[in-house]
């Protein structure tokens, strides 16, 4: 991992152990694929960016800093790239100070793999994601709980070991997303995602499909994801991944999900097929 570190202006060779981001987790990050020096969704970032920091009452570095850092640090290649933003540091305590300088943190990453044409397989997540309309739809610093999902089958004799994914519910009991995407399913022909105004992330990705395949906001159960048609995941990472198997419910190929990738790949070139 290559990575830059500034407060306010200024770089820095470390993160203060004072950091708030350190402390408790008080900050926001963005994960994005650059193509050829460029990230082509770019605006959305930012823009979802901007939404949680007026959420979390954090100050921004300026946008075109980031950009003019970011173009720097890619030199024309492709990466995935991440950007957190914390509130700075500050004294222990939880109470933030009335003026804080944001810490700033860029760094490049491989692009990970990209998804085989029949599918990923799934499995179900006991951990469960806590109901917080405050922080849902944010991409806050704070992420245990889908560390402990994740971390379920790490244990060689966890069942489903071999899953590329895991599917989590509310504590209410509604199905909300992957550990790392947005879920999409198909049924009675129409694209259905379920919302995430109660917890989850407003993905990226997730906006884009929901316009442009014409999909729709409705709170789902496991029942309604056993039964789809076809299923797929999404973040602004790795696209459009198809699902072919989750527990011992098995899905082929479907068209519906071959043509959501292609025009997936004509708006992003980082997603060409």
């Amino acid at each position: 991992m290559n990575a830059r570190i500034f407060v306010g202006d200024t770089r820095f060779d470390a993160i203060a152990p004072s950091d708030r981001g350190v402390a408790y987790g008080d900050g926001l990050f963005e994960t994005m694929r650059a193509h050829r020096g460029d990230v082509p969704w770019w605006n959305a970032h930012w823009t979802r960016l901007k939404m949680g920091a007026r959420r979390l009452r954090i100050p921004l570095p300026d946008e075109g800093r980031v950009r003019y850092e970011f173009a720097q640090f890619l030199s024309g290649a492709d990466a995935v790239l991440k950007l957190i933003v914390t509130r700075g540091s500050d004294g222990r305590g939880y109470a933030p100070a009335d003026i804080v300088t944001p810490t700033w943190i860029m760094s490049t990453h491989p692009i990970p793999a990209g998804a085989p044409d029949e599918g990923v397989s799934l499995r179900w997540c006991e951990t469960r994601l806590a109901v917080q309309p405050m922080l849902a739809g944010i991409k806050h610093c704070n992420r245990l709980e889908q560390v402990l999902a994740r971390a379920e089958w790490n244990d060689p004799a966890a069942p489903d070991r071999d899953a590329a994914e895991g599917l989590m519910l509310s504590t209410e009991g509604a199905v909300v997303c992957a550990t790392a995407a947005n879920l999409f399913v198909l049924r009675n022909d129409r694209w259905w995602t379920p919302p995430v105004d109660r917890c989850g992330v407003a993905g990226v990705c997730r906006a884009w499909a929901l316009r442009e395949l014409d999909a729709t906001e409705l709170r789902l159960d496991v029942t309604d994801i056993e039964q789809a048609d076809a299923v797929f995941l999404c973040n602004a990472v790795r696209g459009i991944l198809p699902v072919a198997k989750l527990g011992e419910r098995e899905w082929t190929p479907h068209p519906r999900v071959k043509a959501a990738r292609e025009r997936l790949a004509a708006a992003h070139p980082g997603f060409a097929l």
